[in-house]
């Protein structure tokens, strides 16, 4: 009995094929979907002796694009005003174009708005407290390292290198980034003296 359905199912698998090769070729069978459209298609031709013919009415439609905003151009500084800058937030013209941090507050308080774990709060108090001090306006006169982590140059931060949350908020990811986690950059820190 088994031997008969698998020979019926056999039978119907092979039979469609069979019966499309027994079937004679059209010579003018269309050989794709678009030559089957176009078999369909109608030619309309409309001749109206001393008739004006009126143009079929449309509906109508409008597109309305929306301008990009004209950017706002910056100013450029002049000389004068750079210098104007440098003298009202106590630098002198050779170092960092960066105000510096007047803002008060305290590391934990920073560390929190730039948002470092509780768990992560030691590793960064042990690697701040010997670059800077918790001091957020501590440049390095060598290197021009600024702020609390000592950021290379200091326009890698965004936003303003001496900017305590700025500058934890950039550190985090340079910590993750290159040592996996503040753990990561804390047990670096021990071995080299730097991170």
């Amino acid at each position: 009995m088994s031997a008969l359905a698998v020979i019926g199912f056999a039978g119907a698998l092979v039979a469609p094929t069979g019966v499309a090769l027994a079937q004679p070729a059209e010579p003018d069978a269309p050989d794709s979907a678009y030559s089957l459209a176009l078999a369909d298609t109608q030619n309309l031709t409309v001749t109206v002796e001393g008739a004006a013919i009126t143009p079929v009415e449309r509906g109508a439609f409008e597109v309305y694009v929306k301008p990009k905003p004209t950017p706002t151009p910056t100013p450029t500084p002049t000389a004068a005003t750079a210098t104007a800058e440098a003298e009202s937030s106590g630098e002198s013209s050779g170092g960092s174009s960066l105000p510096t941090y007047s803002g008060g507050g305290a590391p934990a308080e920073w560390m929190a708005a730039a948002g470092i774990a509780a768990s992560d709060m030691q590793y960064v108090d042990y690697i701040v407290s010997r670059e800077s001090g918790w001091n957020p306006n501590a440049t390095n006169s060598s290197s021009g390292a600024c702020g609390l982590v000592q950021a290379l140059p200091c326009s890698k931060v965004p936003g303003n290198g001496y900017n305590p949350v700025d500058n934890l908020q950039w550190a985090t990811g340079y910590a993750t980034g290159r040592y996996g986690s503040w753990a990561g950059a804390y047990n670096f820190w021990i071995n080299n003296h730097w991170w």
